[in-house]
């Protein structure tokens, strides 16, 4: 179904400037000829609303390209929304532009962009490629200076003609590192950058093989069965000789159930060629670091019984060269859970192999924003990340990620919370400045309609992933048009801060949304946050001055993820009171457990989560569940579905499967009944 977007009329107004007395104040004015508009109580900024779009397809484009695109969007659309780049095909490539009902042309060559838009554009900003982290700083002074940020081959093709563009700055070095490079923007650049966000992204990803890449890794073990309790894990003996017509032999570790967020976790190898040891070592230490050949998002736990793990698209290889003429090759391995090991001789196309990308940059270009990527795991990072937090006011977003995936999720979110900053998730939100410029249409749904209370298991389903500003966009989207989404109840966590970001997605979940489709809040409101980590006041204060999105969107149900240090914790006195007081929460979904649960706190019926990840997980839950029931009372059991792993035609067929005494409910109603059956009032 394609929303018709109607005409908006946005009023020009340059308010990029934060007008709050005090340390805070936000440096600088909005840019020349800037429309963007952002009132102090809003949360993020609206641009103008599009009238016409040029389009460029980049999603197979150099990574260079991709930036200095980016960036060119973040200039021209600060002014008015007038490019529009199709970066993703995940969701289909013209699924959200068609959307938009707004006339657009795509260009051929994507250079075509450039020239169109020549004028608008001061110059280029050069990048080191030996330190990728003056990527960021390129973008940053892309946003300030009004160029375009590029890499050393593609400045040396903008300098002749027919562009001629003059270098603002050529950053090829000036730094000997990441640390070096971030202090030196902190302390040149953060003056100038709006104050009033920050934006974390990594300067580089991996880059796409080519598409004539073959795959040769052919799998050597495998476990058969879904493992999360490490029983199977034991030394495996595998026989490596097939693999010796070449000199060189990778082995990649995996995960063999890739929708349910477990994986491999592996902690010792030995390797023997003829008998002899080769190699032997534990991750994570100096003896393994001759072997590893692509980390590829994998983690090391710590401690003495340390071991290197990886779920889902992640994983580790590891490169062995066997003494010539070897004849016998084999490897020991201490290894559990979910894994998956394969094999090859040749070469594989490594995550090592890295390029700068675009997606957000035009966000942050356009509102003059600091772009940096530091490691809150790290001493030094860490010290400069706060540095940037800390001058700040209480309440700021920080819009983008953190490197080293779960470990830097934690502690990141915990760093920014100490601080009063909350997190949206959107390094691969694409066009966030043709988006914000869209307008609310949608209307709140209606409650559903009350259940009885009755002697049953009421089961509710909530999808993961709502403080995802790109899970909006991209597998929200593919789950959202599931034929059999509607089938059954199923609540969906999700940002309200879209109400301001991208409009025009609500207006199409909202349109197309059946009785059986309930939208909440995700962790932890309006931006995700640890609220154990929050300061205590400010917390009031933020929950206070947000609760409007969660009015504005229907989304008055919040589910919350409460860490420190990693671990899941119940919220203290004074937070639940906060969320009860200052957004008068019907109920509240709490935690990512292995367990689920009811209580009342100061009246309010909080639930915990229990995660699964894929249909096996589901149905024993629910089975375990009614296990456990006596039949006498009604029991209530809420699911964390796993976004990445599962769909709605998943639970359509676990449902259908489900006996008399079962009955899966929407949010609204599963707190409504906990009301129910503990004696507490309705909650209006």
């Amino acid at each position: 179904m394609i929303r018709k977007l109607t005409a908006i009329s946005l009023a020009i107004v340059s308010t990029l400037s934060f007008t709050a007395a005090g340390s805070y104040a936000d440096p600088q004015p909005a840019a020349q000829g800037s429309t963007i508009s952002w009132p102090d109580k809003q949360q993020l900024p609206t641009f103008k609303q599009p009238k016409q779009l040029e389009v460029a397809d980049i999603y197979d484009a150099p990574g260079d390209v991709k930036l200095m695109l980016s960036t060119l969007q973040g200039i021209v659309n600060r002014k008015e929304p007038r490019i529009y780049l199709l970066e993703s095909k995940e969701e289909g490539k013209y699924k959200w532009l068609n959307d938009l009902d707004v006339d657009y042309k795509v260009r051929d060559d994507y250079f075509d962009l450039l020239k169109k838009f020549q004028k608008e554009v001061k110059g280029i900003i050069i990048y080191d490629p030996n330190v990728p982290d003056s990527v960021n700083v390129a973008t940053t002074l892309a946003g300030l200076r009004d160029g375009v940020a590029v890499s050393p081959e593609l400045g040396a093709k903008l300098q002749a003609a027919p562009y001629n563009f003059k270098v603002i700055e050529d950053l090829q070095g000036k730094f000997k590192d990441r640390v070096d490079a971030y202090t030196w923007e902190y302390e040149n650049l953060w003056k100038e950058t709006s104050h009033r966000m920050l934006v974390g992204l990594s300067p580089e990803v991996s880059a796409r093989p080519p598409a004539n890449q073959p795959d040769t890794y052919k799998v050597v073990a495998q476990e058969k069965t879904e493992e999360r309790d490490a029983k199977n894990r034991q030394v495996y003996d595998l026989d490596l000789s097939s693999f010796l017509a070449k000199p060189d032999v990778y082995v990649k570790f995996g995960d063999a159930f890739t929708q349910d967020g477990w994986g491999s976790a592996v902690h010792e190898i030995t390797v023997k060629a003829d008998g002899v040891e080769v190699a032997h070592f534990l991750p994570g230490t100096d003896a393994e670091k001759p072997f590893l050949y692509d980390p590829q998002s994998s983690q090391v736990s710590s401690g003495s019984g340390g071991h290197r793990f990886a779920d889902g698209g992640n994983y580790f290889t590891y490169k062995f060269t066997p003494p010539a003429g070897t004849k016998v090759l084999t490897m020991s391995v201490e290894m559990w859970n979910e894994y998956k090991v394969s094999a090859t001789n040749d070469q594989p196309f490594s995550s090592l192999t890295k390029e700068p990308y675009g997606y957000l940059r035009d966000y942050a270009v356009a509102n003059k924003a600091m772009v940096f990527w530091l490691d809150s795991n790290d001493p030094a990072e860490k010290e400069l990340f706060e540095k940037i937090l800390s001058d700040v006011k209480p309440g700021t977003p920080y819009l983008g990620w953190f490197s080293n995936d779960f470990q830097g999720e934690f502690s990141g979110v915990e760093v920014a919370s100490n601080h009063g900053v909350y997190v949206l998730a959107a390094d691969w939100f694409s066009n966030m400045t043709v988006f914000s410029g869209t307008k609310p249409e949608f209307s709140k749904p209606k409650a559903p309609k009350p259940v009885k209370l009755d002697n049953k298991i009421y089961v509710t389903y909530t999808f993961s992933e709502g403080d995802n500003l790109q899970y909006n966009q991209h597998r929200l989207r593919n789950l959202w048009d599931d034929p059999k989404r509607g089938q059954v109840p199923i609540n969906w966590t999700s940002s309200p801060l879209l109400y301001d970001a991208a409009p025009a997605m609500l207006n199409y979940f909202y349109g197309t949304a059946t009785a059986n489709d309930q939208i909440i809040a995700g962790p932890s409101g309006a931006g995700y946050f640890y609220p154990a980590a929050w300061p205590e006041k400010a917390l009031t204060d933020y929950l206070n001055n947000t609760k409007d999105y969660l009015n504005k969107t229907g989304m008055n149900i919040p589910y919350v993820l409460n860490r420190l240090n990693g671990e899941n914790l119940p919220l203290s006195k004074a937070n639940n009171a906060a969320y009860r007081d200052q957004y008068e929460v019907p109920g509240l979904f709490i935690g990512w457990d292995n367990f689920t649960k009811v209580d009342i706190v100061d009246g309010v019926p909080t639930s915990n989560i229990q995660g699964v990840g894929s249909v096996n997980d589901t149905k024993k839950a629910l089975a375990d569940a009614k296990a456990k029931w006596d039949g006498k009372s009604p029991l209530f059991v809420s699911l964390g579905i796993l976004a990445w792993g599962m769909t709605p035609t998943d639970l359509a067929n676990v449902t259908a499967e489900l006996g008399p005494e079962y009955q899966v409910v929407l949010a609204d109603q599963y707190f409504s009944l906990i009301r129910d059956a503990n004696g507490l009032p309705a909650k209006k």
